[in-house]
C-alpha cells in the first residue's frame, strides 16, 4: 500500500484494534509474497489466525481450512512478481472487519487490476477465524 493511496495513513493510530491487526495482516502478506517458498514461510502471517479453526471462503465459493490456504498462497506467491495493493474502504463493526481493496498483481510486463472486499471474522481472542472474499475483475 502506498502512502498517497491509503486513506488509512493518519487514521490508524485511531482505527479500532481488528482494522490495526488487517491492516498489519496484509502488510505481512505483503513482505511475504515476496519471500515464501514453500508453506512454512507463512508463518509470521498465521501469528494473526486461529489456525486451527480457520476458513476461508474464496470467490468460487471454495472453502480452505489453513493448511489448504497456505498451500494455495505458495503456489500464488511462486507465479507472481510483486503485489501492491490500495485501500479503498475499511470498516470494523463488532467481530467483523470489511477490508475493500484495489490489487495489483505483477507478472512479467503484465499487471492484473482487480478490486477486492475481504470480510474478516474475528475470534474472542482476536485472531482471523474466517474469511469472505469477493472480486471484481475485467473480462
Amino acid at each position: 500500500m502506498t502512502e498517497a493511496h491509503s486513506p488509512t495513513v493518519g487514521t490508524a493510530k485511531t482505527a479500532g484494534l481488528l482494522t490495526r491487526k488487517v491492516l498489519e495482516y496484509d502488510h505481512t502478506m505483503k513482505r511475504l509474497v515476496a519471500e515464501a517458498e514453500d508453506p512454512v514461510d507463512w508463518a509470521p502471517l498465521a501469528e494473526f489466525v486461529a489456525v486451527d479453526d480457520f476458513e476461508r471462503v474464496g470467490t468460487f465459493l471454495e472453502v480452505q481450512n489453513w493448511s489448504q490456504y497456505i498451500v494455495m498462497l505458495t503456489r500464488w506467491a511462486s507465479s507472481t512478481e510483486s503485489f501492491e495493493t490500495s485501500v479503498r474502504r475499511i470498516s470494523e463493526s463488532g467481530a467483523l472487519v470489511y477490508y475493500e481493496i484495489e490489487e495489483r498483481h505483477f507478472r512479467g510486463d503484465n499487471v492484473n487490476v482487480i478490486n477486492s472486499m475481504t470480510v474478516f471474522e474475528f475470534d474472542v481472542h482476536d485472531k482471523i477465524r474466517h474469511l469472505n472474499v469477493y472480486l471484481q475483475q475485467p473480462r
